[in-house]
């Protein structure tokens, strides 16, 4: 058996394990490179092994550095089975048709004002490809062993994060792989904790914030003093949003400040038509959250929706202090880049980020304290007060890895250590080798690992 490492080595973005016997080959997450261009570049290179050799793919959660690439794939050939939970189904059918969706805009608007090198611009997939794509998904429930081709057996367990997250445990040719995904936090407002696993031979865990501590500030706190900080200067709070998990998260808090009078009275705009169905499939999943259904409406009932493109332009145009919700989380695309053109330049107003910033994308240029950025082929400065609430992150931290890891009740013979920028990696290397005394690795993008 062989495991291969086509993505979320050495970065955050593009998770793609491949695991291989003489005869089947299952991939785990389909994800897109995102942040650098080196890393985008990646999206366009041919797939490492022929789409049509894959027999099924799993999937541990919705969001598009695990999902993404999918309907390339399936442009590619792959015919196949997508496992995952119901909740990451539902989601996948907004977020791939969106994606395919924006990329066909982007190359369009790139196109028509001439800023691409390429001639013509395309794009990497269309809405056309994404839906076909959703034909394929396979819903499976929580704790329920499921037949894989191959011989094999799948399990998924809650991870947290967001909606319909889980571990995969692969029971394959005598051998037990455990793929975490994306682990979420302990104790979360929203979000079920992590699901504790007893034992598995080989373990693949993400390394996000491997090497930080979040903040143990009450977001709560962090959230009024800087939307009343803005509004007293006469401003507007902008916070890119991922559209699944953190405008949900986002909204349950704003909602409990409103209610307690701890905001000022200003008007709150979801503008992401994307995180408007995602709030309705929040509400409907009562069961993968802490929430109640009436705590779901509630939260959602606080911000105004912001539907059309017409609605979203006369927003810039209010000089009223506001607080704007709207994707992406790390500011890469969509409606949040005009809104950011548009404030970006004024002190009087706020970028609230909340939560990781891959390395390349606008919001990690802009919480490391650049200037200007550029958006649509211009160079916008940026002047306004830009902070970032890594509190409000889904991400686990280097503690919360650790906590998960140790429920394992035997050591696994092998640990790789995924989905992080290398300081993060290594970090979470040293601590796992250091505190648990087991036998881990960094895998190279493209590296291949047999297994005993």
């Amino acid at each position: 058996m062989r495991l291969s490492f086509l993505g979320g080595a050495g970065t955050v973005t593009g998770s793609k394990y491949l695991l291989e016997n003489a005869d089947h080959r299952l991939l785990i997450d389909c994800g897109l490179f995102q942040g650098f261009k080196e890393l985008r570049l990646r999206n366009w290179a041919r797939f490492p092994v022929d789409p049509r050799q894959i027999n099924a793919v799993l999937l541990t959660h919705a969001h598009l550095d695990h999902t993404g690439y999918l309907p390339l794939l399936v442009k590619q050939g792959f015919g196949g089975p997508v496992f995952c939970s119901t909740a990451t189904a539902d989601l996948c059918a907004i977020l791939l048709p969106d994606s395919g969706y924006l990329q066909e805009k982007d190359a369009e608007f790139a196109n028509r004002h001439g800023f691409s090198k390429h001639k013509p611009a395309l794009p990497l997939y269309t809405l056309k490809d994404a839906l076909g794509s959703l034909k394929q998904l396979r819903v499976v429930e929580f704790e329920q062993s499921l037949d894989l081709p191959g011989g094999g057996a799948a399990l998924l367990r809650r991870s947290g994060h967001i909606l319909g997250a889980a571990s995969i445990q692969l029971d394959w040719n005598g051998n037990t792989i455990l793929f975490s995904g994306d682990l979420g936090r302990y104790g979360d407002a929203t979000m079920v904790d992590p699901v504790a696993v007893a034992n598995a031979d080989y373990v693949v865990v993400e390394s996000t914030y491997g090497n930080r501590r979040h903040e143990a500030r009450d977001p709560e706190d962090a959230l009024a003093e800087v939307i009343g900080r803005t509004a007293g200067r006469g401003g507007t709070v902008i916070i890119p949003a991922f559209a699944v998990g953190r405008a949900q998260s986002l909204l349950f808090h704003l909602h409990r400040l409103k209610a307690s009078r701890r905001l000022p009275d200003i008007p709150i705009f979801l503008d992401s038509p994307m995180a408007v169905d995602a709030s309705k499939i929040f509400c409907r999943h009562v069961a993968d959250h802490r929430l109640t259904e009436r705590e779901c409406r509630d939260s959602c009932a606080v911000a105004h929706y912001v539907q059309s493109v017409e609605e979203s332009k006369a927003l810039m145009a209010n000089s009223m202090p506001k607080v704007i919700i709207s994707a992406s989380g790390m500011a890469t695309g969509g409606r949040v880049l005009h809104h950011l053109k548009s404030y970006a330049p004024d002190s009087r107003n706020t970028i609230l980020f909340a939560g990781f910033q891959a390395g390349g994308t606008r919001g990690a240029s802009m919480v490391a304290g650049v200037d200007g950025i550029k958006i649509h082929g211009q160079y916008v400065p940026v002047r306004a007060e830009v902070t970032n609430l890594e509190m409000l992150s889904a991400h686990a931290d280097a503690y919360e890895i650790l906590r998960w890891l140790k429920g394992f009740k035997t050591p696994p013979r092998r640990t790789f250590i995924t989905h992080g920028e290398f300081s993060a990696s290594d970090a979470l290397r040293k601590r796992i080798a250091e505190e648990l005394g087991w036998a881990c690795i960094i895998p190279d993008q493209g590296q291949q690992v047999d297994l005993a």
